[in-house]
């Protein structure tokens, strides 16, 4: 089967990995401070990332410290995985779901300027297979709202928009590091900012809330060992050996998104004259990591197409169910029909598989396979 997605693990890695293992440092250690500036360095922003243990994690912090909660409404796309929205919700806030554009399947700035209101606290957009949202006009949108304009940036870190790299192009900005992502800890998150007050509320939701300097304690003469919890936080640190292998896999980021970049290539060379395909498109001012190759056919023969490559070892996927669609929303009021462009987008998307390990032999199997899937 060849795989839709998958880590990309080479000895400098294992001896990354090894280092922090017989370091005297398992968890809160030299390691993570190391990620974390390396990664404001790939993001472009002055202030160290905030690395936490997943994805989710690092959605789930980012929120807190935009000041979501109840009685706040939340935008955001139905085109991406659930935790974008659960997330929100889980603080207590509204899900308000904007449609994604045709093109690209990104959040749509006009559906999105439609339903602000003075409740929005985050507009956040996601970067679909890698293609950097209009980050300009939701920012705009979000901020003439009095809101916090957040990138969902699981599938691009590396993407750059306009000369601009993922991470300094919202307010605040999330990553995933799982297996399947553009670079991975194994299982890890982050969250960028270069906003100073953000920032400090992130670092301490994702420790607790613990305050260990006696300027901001209640009590601080308590004794030496004293820490305070002023407002509740969770345990999201991602511990050291997590860490090296993140900035070890930072190391190799350009060589993985110049491989997915020759995978995309050949993907369109060899299938932009098949009829009834529609291939990715890519904004002229961007430049992805391409974190997915999402195709769509017709609605009528998506299931066959999906089966037969299946069948053939062709391992794809579909990206993604409309968030609302799923039972837990759905008894939360929210009902089908309400984003028909990304419903459009979920009944005929393909992703065909598609990370820095694929060679082009690789490639063209699955090309030959989609072509024989058409032909039928």
């Amino acid at each position: 089967m060849i795989q839709y997605g998958r880590q990309s693990i080479d000895d400098s890695d294992v001896d990354a990995v090894v280092a922090a293992l017989r370091s005297d440092w398992l968890t809160t250690g030299p390691a993570v401070d190391q990620f974390e500036k390396d990664l404001s360095r790939v993001a472009g922003v002055h202030l160290p990332a905030v690395a936490v243990t997943s994805g989710t994690a690092a959605l789930h912090v980012a929120y807190r410290a935009a000041g979501v909660g109840p009685n706040t409404e939340v935008i955001t796309s139905p085109l991406t995985f659930a935790a974008t929205a659960s997330t929100a919700a889980l603080l207590g806030a509204t899900i308000v779901f904007a449609d994604v554009e045709e093109a690209t399947g990104n959040l749509d700035a006009d559906a999105t300027a439609s339903v602000v209101s003075d409740r929005t606290a985050v507009v956040a957009g996601v970067d679909y297979a890698g293609v950097p949202v209009n980050a300009s006009r939701l920012a705009s949108i979000a901020h003439a709202a009095g809101a916090i304009f957040l990138e969902d940036a699981a599938h691009s870190i590396g993407s750059v928009s306009d000369g601009v790299p993922v991470g300094s192009l919202a307010d605040v900005t999330t990553f995933s590091f799982f297996p399947t992502k553009n670079a991975t800890t194994a299982e890890g998150g982050a969250v960028v900012t270069g906003d100073a007050a953000l920032w400090d509320r992130a670092r301490s939701f994702r420790n607790h809330g613990l305050v260990r300097d006696r300027g901001l304690q209640r009590w601080p003469d308590e004794g030496p060992w004293h820490q305070e919890i002023a407002e509740f936080g969770l345990n999201y640190r991602l511990p050291d050996v997590l860490a090296a292998l993140g900035s070890s896999q930072l190391l190799r980021l350009a060589s993985f998104k110049a491989r997915r970049s020759e995978v995309f290539e050949r993907y369109r060379d060899g299938l932009s004259d098949v009829a009834g395909i529609e291939l990715p498109f890519c904004p002229p001012d961007a430049e992805p990591m391409w974190h997915l190759y999402p195709v769509r056919v017709p609605a009528e023969d998506r299931r066959r197409i999906f089966e037969e490559l299946r069948t053939a070892g062709v391992g794809v996927q579909v990206n993604y169910i409309p968030v609302y669609w799923h039972p837990v929303f759905e008894d939360l009021g929210y009902r089908r029909g309400l984003c028909p462009v990304a419903e459009d987008w979920y009944r005929r998307e393909i992703s065909l598989p598609m990370h820095a390990s694929l060679a082009d032999a690789d490639v063209d199997r699955v090309i030959e396979a989609v072509r024989k899937a058409f032909r039928a």
